[in-house]
């Protein structure tokens, strides 16, 4: 995994219809919008990140070094319609960098244009070489997860904003990314949906080291394991990270699992109550710090009456990361009591 990417970033967009599999510009615009020039997106594409469309020319001409795909969709395919697209990109002087599972060389056509114009095409999405068999050895220092109900609904963000509040209140600690974005942004880390299922819980192992007592790894979480296709992630990094808090990350706004409308969203308590009996296999002491709430689809006193309401029912903190305040305030203590 490259740690220094060429930048700022042009982002792609494809013709992604749903905000939800523009998470990685998205997450790209909200923390780390200092490095994004505008974005780019093909015939059929209805969302954006609020930058200024650009052309390749116009991004390169801005300074972009390099397009970032921006999008996380379901398999992690390149579209046929993005490739013209992509090749201009490197016609005008710009890297491709992608966290897809389909590596951009698996295309000929932007491998051939890559070899022709000699722009790079970097794939975030590889694990480190010689991951090992996860021991289940309990670490030293302290490691919070975020957990979800689903997928693309605030573990990165949430993880992020947690790391954040945790360093300005003096606590030593480090933001551990498992996925695509979470690694652009920090810049390392390891994509837990590329590891083989094996070596999944060595993995988080290998991410989150011993550390010292005080220290807190805040570990950026995956999927969900009430997902029908993606459980298998988040139950490894659950049992390698060896959490002692966990967040709840939630959409009060969603019923049913991204792109499975056959499938309905597990509650709370649930997600809950199993990441405790499955977590504590390997650390008994794991406890549920509270909940995350992604707020983004209702007004600010809808809001707050319910995460209110929701926290009273729980009897745990839920706050929106995003919104802060006194609520956000008391899922950090609660985390780090």
């Amino acid at each position: 995994m490259p740690t220094i990417l060429p930048q700022p970033y042009l982002l792609f967009l494809g013709d992604t219809t749903e905000a939800g599999f523009a998470k990685t510009a998205l997450g790209l615009v909200d923390w780390a919008g200092d490095r994004c020039v505008g974005e780019l997106a093909v015939a059929g594409c209805t969302v954006t990140t609020g930058l200024p469309r650009m052309s390749p020319a116009q991004a390169r001409a801005a300074g972009a070094q390099s397009l970032v795909i921006g999008v996380a969709n379901q398999g992690g395919v390149i579209g046929d319609s993005w490739i013209a697209a992509l090749v201009e990109a490197m016609e005008a002087g710009l890297d491709l960098i992608s966290g897809l599972h389909m590596r951009l060389a698996a295309v000929s056509a932007l491998a051939e244009a890559a070899q022709r114009t000699g722009r790079r095409l970097i794939d975030i999405r590889t694990p480190p070489p010689s991951i090992p068999v996860a021991t289940g050895r309990k670490r030293s220092g302290n490691r919070l997860l975020t957990v979800g109900t689903d997928c693309a609904l605030g573990k990165k963000y949430t993880a992020l904003a947690l790391h954040r509040a945790f360093v300005a209140r003096g606590v030593d600690a480090d933001f551990r990314a498992t996925g695509q974005t979470g690694i652009m942004i920090a810049g390392g880390g390891i994509p837990m949906d590329a590891v083989v299922s094996d070596f999944e819980a060595g993995a988080a192992e290998m991410l989150s080291p011993d550390a010292e007592p005080r220290h807190w790894d805040v570990i950026e979480g995956q999927g969900s394991i009430y997902h029908p296709a993606y459980a298998a992630v988040s139950l490894g990094l659950l049992h390698g990270s060896q959490p002692d808090v966990f967040v709840v990350c939630h959409d009060p706004a969603r019923t049913h699992v991204l792109g499975l409308d056959g499938f309905a969203l597990p509650s709370i308590e649930e997600v809950i109550d199993l990441t405790v009996h499955l977590g504590s296999r390997t650390n008994r002491a794991i406890r549920c710090g509270g909940v995350s709430f992604n707020t983004g689809r209702y007004g600010e006193e809808t809001a707050e009456a319910l995460m209110s309401a929701e926290s009273d029912r729980l009897g745990l903190p839920v706050a929106d990361p995003i919104r802060g305040g006194a609520a956000f305030d008391a899922l950090v203590a609660n985390c780090l009591a």
